[in-house]
C-alpha cells in the first residue's frame, strides 16, 4: 500500500507532506503521518479590533505589547483531551515551551494560519479572528511513512456542483487595487498582495478533492491535513517554500515573477528570456529578494546571507523567477528564531511588510485564515525545520449539513499593475482550485503541461565571506559607533548587516517610538544613519529631530531615501510626488559631482524605491546627485559630515553600495569647537 492509498484510508487525524513536483533541489521526498499521541491547538484570544485609523492612508499603529494566546496541549486516548494549556507571546516562546513534551528526533508538523501574524508583526490588526477561532494545529510525529519515489493519483473527476460564490465583486476587487495604487503613489508602500475569496459547498471529502489537485496541479511543497474531531482539513498545492533550517544554516526561495510556457523548445526558451529581461518581473523579484535579505538579517551572522541560486522554475502550466538566499543562523538564534523573524512570508504581502500586513487586513475587511498562512514541520530541540506558503490552498469545514469550502487567490499590486487584468489573473490561479471542488467547469483553454524544469541563471557577483563584524544593539550604548534609526522599512537589516559587516557595532533604535530626549545621547555617536520607511519623514518625529538637529551639528549623519528626505525638508526642501511616478526595485543610472561619499565613478547605478522625491534649492547643502534621466534629485550633502542620498545602497541591484557604506564608516569625526 503507498502512501496514497493509506492517506486515503485514513479514518483520523492526517499529516501528508507531498512533495509533488517531481523532485527538485529543494523538495526531495513525501512523508505521512496518521497516528498521534498529543497534538497542538492554537486558538484566537480575545483581541480588540484596532479602529479609527488607515494604515493604507499612512496611519499605521505600532504595537509591540502582544495579548497572549493560548494553546491546548492535548493527548489521544479513544478521543482528544486537553492535557494543559501553554500560554504563549510569539512563535519562538510556543515552540521553546514544546520542548518538555518532545523527546530528542521527534518533530512537531502542522498548520499556522496566516493571522499568527499578530505575534510577528508589531500591529494589531483592523479585522481580527473571532475569539476562539483555531489559528494553528501541530501534531507530534512520532514516526513517518517516507518515499523519495514520484507518487500516481488515480482519481475520477469531480461532480459539477456550481455552488461557489466569490465574497469580492470584481468591481470591489477593481477598487480595492485603485486604493492601493494611490498609497503607493503617496509613498506609503511599494508592493501590496490583495485577495479574494471564493466559497462553497463540497459534495466530496477533501481528500478526494487533494488526490484530484495533486495530480492534475501538482507541486514541491503540497501538503494535507485534517483534524477529525475539529471538522477543519487543507489541501495544498503550493510551489513555495518559506524556510527551511538544518538548526545552523538558513535558506528561503521567495517566488515572483510569471509568464506561461512555450509550444515548442524554441518558443519556451524565448519566453524564458522575455521573464528574464522583463523590466517589471525583474523589479518585483528583486524587492522580494531584497525583503528576505533583510528578514534573514534579524537571525544570521552579519556577513553570511547571500543569493546562492537564481533560476527560471517551470511548472506544468507557468515559469517562475526563484531566487534562493541562504545565511548561517547567528549563535543566539535557531530555526525557530528565523520562522518567528520570516513569518508571513514577504512574497504574499508585499513591502514594506509590517505596513502591508496591516493594510492587507484594513482592505481585505476579515482574516484569510490558513490561505498565506505556512504548513510544514519543526524540530524544537534543534531548530531544523521545513515550511511552505499555503497557496493554492483550499480550506474546508465539516458541519451538520457537510463540507464547506473556501479557496483564496489574488496577486501582487504594484504601480504597473492593470487593475482588469489583476482581477483576471487572480481567478485564473483560483481555477484549478474552482475545477477540482466542481465549483467551476473545466476551461475549454488547455493549458500547455510540461514536466517540471529548472534553468539556473548566472549570478553577477561570487557570495563574499566577511571576517570581520561589529554588534548589534537595541538600546542606547555609553559609548555608540554608530546609530541607526528604524523607520520600518523591510530593507533596514540589508543596510545593518553592511555596516557591522566593516566592524562596527550599531545601535539600533526605533524611529517611529523615538524620544526627543534621547537626542543628546544619539548625538554622542561616531556616525547615525536614519533609515529609509513607508509615507513621509514627518511620521516619525524623532527622524525629524536628528535632521534638524544635523545642519548644526559636526557628527556624521548619512540619511537613507526617507532619511535622506528628512534632511533635505530640515533644510528648506520640498517633498513632492516624483514626476516620473513611483519608482520601486529598480537600478537607475546617478550622475554626481563627487563628495566624500560617493564612488569615484561620475555615474553609478543604484536601485531606487520611492514615490516621493525632494524638490526645490536647499538652504545650506548643495545638490550634488541627479537621475541621469530627468534629473530627479539623488543626493545632498554640506561636503563634508552630512549626507543624504535617495536611493538605496544595499540592495541586490545597487553597484557600488558597499562602498558608499564604507566610506561614510570611515568618516573621521569633526571635534566640535
Amino acid at each position: 500500500m503507498n502512501l496514497i492509498e493509506k492517506m486515503m484510508q485514513s479514518s483520523g487525524d492526517c499529516v501528508f507532506l507531498l512533495s509533488g513536483g517531481p523532485k527538485s533541489h529543494l523538495a526531495r521526498s513525501s512523508m505521512l503521518a496518521t497516528a498521534f499521541s498529543h497534538r497542538l491547538v492554537i486558538r484566537q484570544p480575545n483581541i480588540k479590533p484596532s479602529i479609527n485609523h488607515s494604515p493604507l492612508n499612512g496611519e499605521t499603529r505600532i504595537n509591540h505589547q502582544k495579548v497572549p494566546f493560548v494553546a491546548e496541549l492535548q493527548s489521544f486516548q479513544n478521543e482528544w483531551h486537553t492535557q494543559k494549556l501553554i500560554s504563549a507571546d510569539s512563535l519562538k516562546s510556543l515552540f521553546c515551551a514544546l520542548k518538555p513534551f518532545t523527546q530528542i528526533g521527534q518533530r512537531w508538523s502542522g498548520i499556522l494560519s496566516y493571522e499568527m501574524l499578530q505575534w510577528t508583526q508589531p500591529i494589531k490588526l483592523h479585522h481580527p479572528p473571532l475569539e476562539g477561532t483555531i489559528l494553528g494545529i501541530l501534531w507530534l510525529v512520532e514516526s513517518w511513512d517516507k518515499t523519495s519515489e514520484p507518487l500516481s493519483f488515480e482519481v475520477g473527476p469531480p461532480e459539477l456542483t456550481g455552488v461557489e460564490y466569490s465574497t469580492t465583486s470584481d468591481e470591489e476587487h477593481i477598487n480595492a487595487i485603485e486604493k492601493i495604487q494611490n498609497a503607493i503613489r503617496a509613498g506609503e508602500m511599494y508592493q501590496v498582495n490583495y485577495g479574494r475569496r471564493w466559497n462553497g459547498r463540497l459534495v466530496e471529502h477533501p481528500k478526494q478533492i487533494f488526490a484530484r489537485l495533486a495530480k492534475s496541479n501538482p507541486a514541491p511543497f503540497s501538503a494535507y491535513f485534517e483534524a477529525r474531531d475539529l471538522g477543519i482539513a487543507i489541501a495544498s498545492s503550493s510551489p513555495e517554500i518559506l524556510l527551511e533550517s538544518d538548526g545552523k544554516n538558513v535558506m528561503t526561495a521567495p517566488i515572483k515573477g510569471t509568464i506561461g510556457r512555450g509550444k515548442s523548445l524554441e518558443h519556451e526558451r524565448k519566453l524564458t528570456q522575455e521573464l528574464i529581461k522583463n523590466q517589471k518581473e525583474r523589479a518585483e523579484h528583486r524587492m522580494l529578494v531584497d525583503l528576505e535579505r533583510n528578514d534573514l538579517g534579524r537571525v544570521c551572522t552579519p556577513g553570511t546571507i547571500f543569493r546562492s541560486r537564481f533560476d527560471v522554475e517551470a511548472y506544468a502550466n507557468v515559469q517562475h523567477l526563484v531566487s534562493q538566499i541562504s545565511g548561517e543562523l547567528h549563535p543566539d538564534f535557531t530555526g525557530i528564531d528565523a520562522l518567528n523573524a520570516m513569518f508571513p512570508g514577504g512574497s504574499i504581502t508585499g513591502c514594506p511588510k509590517t505596513v502591508v500586513c496591516a493594510s492587507i487586513n484594513e482592505l481585505e475587511g476579515a482574516p484569510r485564515s490558513f490561505w498565506t498562512g505556512s504548513a510544514g514541520w519543526i524540530d524544537v530541540h534543534s531548530g531544523a525545520s521545513t515550511w511552505n506558503i499555503l497557496i493554492r490552498t483550499l480550506e474546508a469545514h465539516h458541519n451538520k449539513k457537510g463540507w464547506l469550502g473556501q479557496i483564496y487567490a489574488g496577486g501582487g499590486i504594484t504601480i504597473e499593475s492593470k487593475p482588469s487584468a489583476e482581477v483576471e489573473e487572480a481567478k485564473l490561479k483560483a481555477a484549478a482550485l474552482l475545477e477540482a471542488c466542481g465549483w467551476q467547469e473545466k476551461s475549454d483553454k488547455k493549458p500547455i503541461s510540461k514536466p517540471l524544469e529548472i534553468n539556473t541563471i548566472s549570478l553577477n557577483k561570487a557570495p563574499i565571506t566577511i571576517n570581520q563584524t561589529g554588534r548589534i544593539h537595541y538600546s542606547l550604548q555609553k559609548s555608540n559607533d554608530v546609530i541607526f534609526v528604524d523607520n520600518l522599512d523591510s530593507f533596514s537589516y540589508n543596510i545593518i548587516h553592511m555596516i557591522v559587516s566593516e566592524g562596527k557595532d550599531v545601535t539600533v533604535i526605533q524611529g517611529r517610538n523615538g524620544s526627543n530626549e534621547d537626542l543628546a545621547s544619539i548625538f554622542k555617536a561616531n556616525h547615525i544613519v536614519i533609515g529609509p520607511g513607508p509615507g513621509r519623514p514627518e511620521v516619525s518625529a524623532i527622524t525629524m529631530s536628528i535632521a534638524r538637529e544635523c545642519l548644526h551639528r559636526n557628527t556624521n549623519v548619512l540619511g537613507i531615501c526617507l532619511g535622506h528626505q528628512a534632511i533635505g525638508l530640515a533644510d528648506g526642501m520640498r517633498l513632492i510626488r516624483s514626476p516620473s511616478g513611483p519608482v520601486h526595485g529598480i537600478p537607475v543610472e546617478i550622475v554626481h559631482t563627487g563628495g566624500s561619499i560617493l564612488p569615484k565613478e561620475d555615474i553609478i547605478k543604484m536601485t531606487r524605491y520611492n514615490s516621493l522625491l525632494l524638490d526645490g534649492v536647499p538652504k545650506t547643502l548643495e545638490i550634488n546627485a541627479q537621475q541621469l534621466s530627468g534629473n530627479e534629485i539623488m543626493g545632498i550633502t554640506n561636503g563634508s559630515n552630512l549626507h543624504g542620498i535617495q536611493f538605496h545602497p544595499e540592495s541586490i541591484g545597487s553597484v557600488h553600495g558597499d562602498k558608499i557604506i564604507k566610506k561614510f564608516l570611515d568618516l573621521e569625526r569633526i571635534v566640535e569647537k
